[in-house]
């Protein structure tokens, strides 16, 4: 099993940054992949960003690409997005996922593990 703990949400104005945490544990996790994902009220779960957890491979949704980042701490076992220039639409609760693929999927379903969720907000 493998126990997903994010944190680092809150509230923020348009134009700031946030950057968010997971801390990942019970399993090596060389060879996983690791995703970001979030929900807005009412819409459907939708892809935000993924890497191998050893590096090398990332993916970014198009309305992230050049503002987010994913990275690796293997020291730390956790995986960050670092959010910048968030905008009003980034709201959302932001979910960790892994999955024991080492190619990273964008699609909820590729992945076998989730965290709780962290609720980020971004005033206008």
């Amino acid at each position: 099993q493998v126990q997903l703990v994010e944190s680092g949400g809150g509230l923020v104005q348009a134009g700031g940054s946030l950057r968010l945490s997971c801390a990942v544990s019970g399993r090596t996790l060389s060879r996983y992949a690791m995703g970001w994902f979030r929900q807005a009220p009412g819409k459907e779960r939708e892809f935000v960003a993924a890497s191998r957890w050893s590096g090398g491979i990332t993916y970014y949704a198009d309305f992230v690409k050049g503002r987010f980042t994913i990275s690796t701490d293997n020291a730390k076992n956790t995986v960050y997005l670092q959010m910048n220039s968030l905008k009003p639409e980034d709201t959302a609760v932001y979910y960790c996922a892994a999955d024991s693929r080492s190619l990273p999927g964008t699609l909820p379903h590729e992945y076998d593990y989730w965290g709780q969720g962290t609720q980020v907000t971004v005033s206008s």
